[in-house]
Formats: structure tokens, sequence, C-alpha cells
């Protein structure tokens, strides 16, 4: 299932059919429709100590976006990604932290059952993850580098919204956003060994491919097969097709671009 793609006053934008048919507001960035200038031109979400960016740049980008997709900046939450497996349970107390409040926490994946609390998590080439609950309403947003995918983080965060929200596998849907393609992402020995070395086990083999002396890996299609592990069924996955790294005009990759890039972003909100 395919991303819609949206442009609002110049902010380009997807959704996935399946989460806007759940009635929840989210949105997967590109890098059109910001301030930002030069290498970071133009929607660039990434903070300014990171990058070099203006900070009122990213400020106003956040606004630009959010306007687009129709939540409060005011109180928008970002994650804090460590490539690791924490999962924070977001809260009425962490309005705002990221971008108008320090953050006094680290995390890879973030999820409330907070109306009006947008999570926003961060890209450019890893996989980024958005969940539902059609039942309780819970929201959940997920970063999954390869070490992160490693992790089993997708599944991890189903578990944690299990455990806190009563959520039931059954009833969560899931839109895996753009993200580096099995077509661009060219490793080494050591990410498909962590894979086979993962919770996944030899689950992961079907998504590691050899060429020559190095592997094309799958990690959209490993964390979909976490989230069938952990019981989300299959109908209930959308997979973007997009690869950041083959897209340029649309999105920053590490792998194409290195340091001196931006970051889009994957937004998630449940509606008050």
């Amino acid at each position: 299932m395919e991303l819609i793609r949206h442009d609002r006053d110049g902010v380009v934008y997807h959704t996935s059919p399946l989460l806007d048919a759940a009635g929840v507001v989210h949105g997967f960035s590109t890098r059109l429709g910001g301030v930002s200038t030069g290498e970071l031109s133009s929607l660039n979400l990434r903070g300014s100590r990171f990058c070099g960016d203006d900070q009122t740049n990213v400020e106003e980008n956040y606004r630009r976006f959010c306007n687009a997709a129709g939540v409060p900046v005011s109180r928008a939450v970002l994650s804090v990604q460590v490539h690791q497996d924490t999962v924070r349970t977001v809260t009425e107390e962490d309005a705002g932290k990221g971008l108008w409040r320090e953050r006094d926490y680290t995390a890879d994946a973030l999820m409330t059952d907070a109306p009006e609390l947008p999570l926003f998590v961060f890209s450019a080439d890893c996989i980024v993850i958005l969940l539902c609950d059609s039942q309780t309403g819970a929201v959940g947003a997920v970063h999954a580098g390869w070490r992160g995918t490693a992790m089993a983080i997708a599944a991890k965060t189903v578990r944690e919204m299990e455990r806190v929200y009563g959520t039931r596998p059954v009833n969560l849907r899931a839109a895996i956003g753009p993200g580096i393609g099995q077509c661009c992402f060219e490793t080494h020995d050591d990410v498909p060994e962590a894979m086979l070395a993962s919770p996944m086990g030899e689950a992961a083999r079907p998504y590691l491919q050899k060429t020559g002396e190095k592997w094309q890996v799958d990690l959209k299609g490993l964390n979909r097969r976490q989230l069938l592990l952990a019981g989300v069924p299959a109908e209930q996955i959308a997979v973007s097709s997009l690869c950041t790294a083959c897209h340029p005009e649309l999105y920053w990759s590490h792998r194409k671009m290195g340091d001196r890039r931006g970051v889009q972003v994957a937004m998630i909100m449940r509606k008050g």
C-alpha cells in the first residue's frame, strides 16, 4: 500500500491510507517546503547543534510542517535517538520537549495514549514506523536503524503498548515509512550477523542477500517481519517502497550525503 502525497502551502509530505482510515493524524515529511538554505534546503528538521542550521530556521520548519499536517507545534515531543531499544511512555508532562523545552531522556521510540501530543522520530535512511491502536487510541513512533532493527525495537514497542495501554497486537495498524531500501543498503558481515543473532534468528535470513563480498539488507522487510512475529496482522502493515538514497530530490540520505544534511521526520498524534 503506497503513501499518499500531500502539498500544502509548499510543504510536501506523505500519509498512509491505512492510518488515514483509522482517523489518526500523522505524516512522513520530505525535504520540501521549508526555509533552510544551501545543503540543508529546505525543510530541515534537524537541530542546529547537529548540522549547523540556524535554530530559527529549524523552528520555522517545524511550524510549517505542523501547520500543514494539522498538529500543535507547541506540544511536539521529539525523540532522542541513540540507536538503542528504549521505548518512552510520553505523557502530558512531556509536551513541548525537544523544541521549546529540554529533553530529559533518550529514546528511539515514543508512545502515548494522550490526545494532542504529536510524537516525532527522525530519519536520514533509517527506518521509521508509525503505530496506532484502533481500539484504545494509543499511538507509537519508532526509529529503527540497523542496530535498533537487530534489537527488535519494533516488536518491543508493540509489547510495551500491550503492557502499558492494554493494546492487542491484532488491533494495531502500522505504517513503515520511507527509508533506505535493500537496493542501496550495502554492508559488511557485521549487519547480517547481528540480524541472525537477533530475536528474529533464522527468520531474518530471507532479508539478507549476499552480493560478492558484501551484503544487501532489507531493513523494511526485517521490521515488517518483526511486526508480524509480534502479532500484527499482515493486512494491517503498510510498507512504503520509497528509498531515501534513491530520491535525493525528496529526502536526505546519510549514505549518499554524509553528515552535511538534514533529516526528515515521521509524526503521529492521537486526536483530541
